[in-house]
């Protein structure tokens, strides 16, 4: 794999440095460009105003949406509008409230016309796959990985805040995003799978950053060598690079796809102009990649199987080391004595699901290495999840459930658990090999705040079937599989939708009624951002990158996701338990002003800040929470990681750099200052930071804000704060508190 230092043209379908037209006009032959030019309602292409052609969301994430969108003026859903429910879809944990959420849905589908797919139908990506992708198209998602680009459609993976936007008819913004190509040869050897191909990329760009905030675009004579699943599969698997979308050439592959799931119209060919310029490039030749796994805790700790198989003591050594840093003491991960007396590694546990496993020719492969084998009645165990039911109808008429079945293996419900926790959780110390999306730390459903820790490696299914064909031993699929496998024709049954979902898009009905759980509330009243601000550090995370899951965990807090107080609750509970009591006590601080009273605390600050020479003013200066953390944001889209601070008290982000583009639109769209500081060092737990003249600042668009720390010893020193770029609208999001506030007011 190699990874261009500098831009490159392609022309006439290669490769090249030079082009017989200017670099800007070039810019404009990329497959991206045309999409976004299609989608742009704004005045040029420099500043994107994108309206999309649909939007979807899951149970985790529709009702918070929904509930923003009403307080906001929506009386209809003016774009197709998918609510899937296969995150909550156990329907377990909490009493009746994941079912409240599910009938809620189904209730706004109906009042504002939209599409309602019911629990275990399909996971979210695959059911926008099936019917709502299609070439030229753009989806907007609530959930991170929402990549179409295999099938030629621009897809990207938001928090709620944006698909708010859409559903009161503003635009989503942003400027020009760059466009990468990954330029495909050769062809895939037996074995290798498309989480092989996803992960030796993830490893190759995520850590330096190459593709962070771009467009990936697919290209070159190896694209023609992958089936639509293969493509699929890879493509999911963009977002663990921190790219903003990506787009594929689209060809006869792409056409059958769409003639086999009932819908020829949505075909048309995507490829690059004669001469199109790319911002990098990746080439990959197919016939160089191996069977590989991304060992804890991140899709980016990638190596080949053979090397792990190679040198397990070592490999397996630094990879604990590496976790054990991420768990900061809290509890130890084990992997070295997964080494057996064999020298071998022996896994737990081996899952396949969801938008990146459970495809139907992945599926298959699993299915076609068990059969006639043993997974063995002792410790591992083996599951496989489909991503939707016409996959699992066709699996059932093919033999495939059987075969893997008869094996030992289980096969369950159309469920994205196994992917954030809450499906398939290991024991405490287990080894899971997994073809999810993401091995976080605390991702699989571990607790290492209370002693549970177990690791999780991600591996393609066809790796992870062999590995189960041999009691768990880890295996390559190439170590077993000499040919290639050719997987069953696949027929799509579309009545197994027709009978279940509920599509309302054009018809809504005004006067139906929603249906309410006693779990489901309206967000709390947000203030707007007074002219100065007093933030007190309540966390100080100095990790390399934080993930969203940290910031609010998944698995168990997902049945209250439609409760933002109680939600709250759990705010980095797992990385820093003593953040929600030390954000509710800067909370009550405020109140206390509110009042007319200035706590004694707040005083003292003021007290240091007047003989600094600064004067603030008690009933201009509200006083909130923020958190530091060196690089916020990895991982998934859901806005909660930003609006649970929110809730809390919580007036800003205080960070070197942000991990996504789609955590800091989180943290604006609910009035959470974006603050970026060059000295961080300055800066340390149960600090206060003023910010005088932050909202004539913001309005005036200052590049860079003054601003004073005062630490506990009562010294104070100043710190410059900066918000980045922001457009006119997110200044003014941030100016009236949140983006309700924001609808409200204009």
């Amino acid at each position: 794999m190699k990874l261009h230092d500098t831009g490159v043209y392609l022309v006439g379908g290669k490769l090249a440095e030079a082009a017989p037209i200017p670099q800007a006009e070039a810019k404009k032959g990329t497959i991206a460009y045309g999409i976004l030019k299609a989608h742009n309602t704004g005045a040029d292409m420099a500043d994107l105003r994108l309206k999309f052609d649909s939007m979807t969301s899951h149970d985790i994430t529709y009702v918070g949406i929904i509930q923003t969108a009403r307080a906001s003026g929506m009386t209809e859903f003016p774009l197709p509008y998918v609510m899937t429910n296969c995150h909550n879809s156990l329907c377990a944990v909490g009493g009746t409230i994941n079912e409240d959420d599910h009938q809620f849905a189904l209730s706004a589908a109906h009042k504002y016309g939209g599409i309602y797919v019911p629990t275990n139908m399909a996971v979210i990506h695959s059911y926008n796959r099936e019917m709502m992708s299609g070439c030229g198209r753009m989806i907007l998602g609530s959930d991170s990985h929402t990549r179409y680009g295999a099938l030629g459609t621009m897809a990207v993976g938001e928090g709620g805040g944006e698909l708010a936007k859409q559903l009161v008819g503003r635009t989503y913004d942003m400027a020009m995003p760059g466009v990468v190509a990954v330029y495909l040869t050769g062809k895939l050897r037996p074995g290798v799978g498309p989480h092989d191909v996803a992960l030796a990329l993830v490893g190759a760009t995520y850590a330096c950053g190459y593709v962070k905030n771009k467009v990936m675009e697919f290209i070159g004579p190896g694209v023609a060598a992958l089936s639509a699943d293969y493509r699929n599969g890879i493509d999911v698997m963009t977002t663990e690079t921190t790219c903003w979308s990506s787009i594929w050439q689209t060809d006869g592959v792409t056409e059958r796809y769409f003639a086999a799931h009932g819908r020829p119209e949505a075909y048309k060919p995507l490829m690059p102009a004669e001469v199109a310029y790319y911002d990098g490039c990746i080439e990959l030749d197919l016939s160089a990649v191996e069977c590989m796994i991304a060992l804890p805790m991140h899709p980016s700790y990638a190596y080949p199987i053979r090397e792990l198989q190679a040198d397990p003591a070592r490999i397996l050594a630094e990879a604990e080391a590496q976790a054990n840093r991420q768990l900061n003491g809290k509890v130890k991960m084990d992997l070295t004595s997964k080494i057996g007396p064999d020298g071998k590694i022996h896994v737990d546990q081996g899952t396949v699901a969801g938008c990146s496993g459970g495809t139907f020719e992945n599926i298959c492969a699993v299915a076609s290495l068990l059969k006639g084998k043993n997974c063995g009645n002792g410790v591992f165990t083996c599951s496989v999840y489909p991503d939707s039911m016409p996959t699992y109808l066709e699996l059932v008429k093919n033999g495939a459930v059987a075969d893997i079945v008869a094996a030992g293996g289980i096969f369950r419900e159309c469920f994205c658990g196994p992917c954030f926790g809450a499906g398939d959780t290991p024991a405490n110390g287990e080894f899971s090999i997994r073809h999810t999306t993401r091995n976080f730390p605390n991702r699989e459903g571990s607790k290492p705040g209370e002693g549970q820790i177990c690791g999780v490696a991600l591996m393609d299914a066809r790796s992870i079937a062999a590995t189960a064909a041999n009691g768990g031993v880890l295996t390559a699929a190439s170590d077993v599989m000499t040919e290639e496998f050719e997987a069953p024709a696949y027929h799509f049954e579309k009545s197994v939708y027709d009978k279940r979902v509920y599509n309302g898009w054009g018809h809504p009905e005004p006067d139906y009624a929603l249906r309410f759980g006693p779990n489901i509330k309206d967000w709390p009243a947000q203030p707007a951002l007074s002219a100065d601000i007093l933030l007190k550090v309540v966390s100080y995370i100095t990790d390399p990158v934080t993930t969203t899951d940290e910031l609010i965990p998944s698995g168990e807090t997902s049945s209250y996701r439609s409760n933002p107080l109680r939600l709250a609750e759990f705010t980095l509970s797992r990385k820093d338990p003593a953040y929600v009591p030390n954000a509710k006590a800067v909370k009550a601080l405020d109140a206390q002003r509110q009042a007319g009273a200035i706590p004694a605390e707040v005083e003292a600050v003021y007290a240091a800040l007047r003989t600094a020479g600064c004067t603030p003013s008690p009933a201009d200066t509200t006083i909130g929470s923020a958190i530091f953390a060196t690089k916020p944001g990895d991982g998934s889209a859901r806005e909660q990681a930003a609006s649970c601070q929110r809730v809390l008290g919580g007036a800003a982000n205080l960070a070197v750099e942000y991990a996504t583009k789609r955590y800091r639109s989180n943290c604006i769209n609910w009035g959470m200052l974006p603050f970026l500081v060059t000295e961080p060092e300055k800066l340390h737990n149960g600090d206060y930071l003023f910010v005088p003249g932050a909202r004539k600042a913001l309005l005036e668009k200052l590049d860079v804000w003054p601003a004073y720390v005062v630490g506990a010893d009562g010294k104070t020193q100043a710190l410059t704060v900066s918000l980045g770029a922001l457009t006119d609208d997110e200044r003014q999001i941030l100016a009236d508190g949140c983006l309700i506030n924001y609808y409200r007011e204009h």
